[in-house]
């Protein structure tokens, strides 16, 4: 018993050697730049790069917000339509074999190639930008919901057979909740993908955002706002990715209670 309490006294958290690591990057990073008197204009420092966050704070918070925005249209957009996408295929035999191929290619088409013809079909407003982040984020969420209606527990859906249980009441009573931890591990790759997908299409074609900010920063040789720019990206990716964390302990409090033990 006293081992089990000193063990768990010297058990440091799980967040302190990331930070130390993190930290140790920084300072090498900083140091690295004043010995070898590296231009501000090729690798800016840390220092640098946290003045130009604070100098640039009230433009970089007029672009974040278009950003967000779109990513989170987007974002929305591509939910509603791979659940609806992954029920289809799951009610269906006929429409599983009729659509899964075409979801599969459809990830072979480089989406850099199909943004321009969306700005050209639906011009330059927001748009295009919304379908080219629900077109990013569509696939995972499908994928993986299909993924989770398939791997339903045999001999549960055995014995709601037996009861005499519809096919509705399998769906809704077992094949929903148990593809629910499917669900949201697809939500968090296109959470990730709705910040990077609205990014890229700012590049194409538009007048605020982040994705405009950092090409003008890039152009105008403005390096260390587009480090500043990039850290607010990853934050951003990381703010997204807690919040949809948050919403999966909340909806399925019982897959976490299972993983623990």
């Amino acid at each position: 018993m006293k081992v089990v309490t000193t063990m768990q006294k010297l058990k440091k958290p799980s967040w302190l050697f990331p930070l130390a690591a993190f930290t140790a990057l920084l300072l090498l990073w900083q140091t690295l730049v004043q010995i070898c008197s590296i231009p501000i204009w090729i690798l800016p420092s840390p220092t640098a790069i946290a003045y130009a966050l604070w100098d640039a704070r009230m433009l970089l918070l007029e672009h974040t917000t278009q950003t967000v925005l779109e990513a989170f249209l987007g974002l929305c957009c591509a939910i509603i339509a791979g659940v609806f996408v992954a029920t289809l295929i799951e009610w269906s035999e006929i429409l599983r074999r009729t659509m899964y191929p075409f979801l599969i290619i459809s990830q072979t088409i480089p989406m850099i190639a199909l943004a321009p013809l969306l700005i050209i079909w639906f011009g330059f407003g927001i748009a295009p930008k919304i379908i080219v982040i629900a077109l990013t984020g569509f696939f995972p969420i499908a994928i993986n919901l299909i993924d989770g209606f398939r791997l339903v527990n045999p001999e549960m859906l055995h014995l709601m057979r037996t009861m005499g249980a519809s096919k509705k009441q399998i769906f809704t009573v077992v094949k929903v909740p148990a593809s629910l931890p499917f669900f949201f591990s697809g939500v968090r790759i296109a959470a990730t993908y709705s910040i990077i997908g609205a990014v890229i299409a700012e590049w194409l074609g538009a007048t605020n955002g982040l994705g405009v900010m950092l090409t003008r920063s890039a152009k105008s040789y403005m390096t260390d706002r587009v480090f500043a720019i990039i850290v607010v990206i990853s934050l951003l990716s990381l703010v997204v990715i807690t919040l949809v964390e948050i919403a999966a302990r909340t909806c399925i409090p019982w897959h976490y209670k299972l993983k623990k033990e």
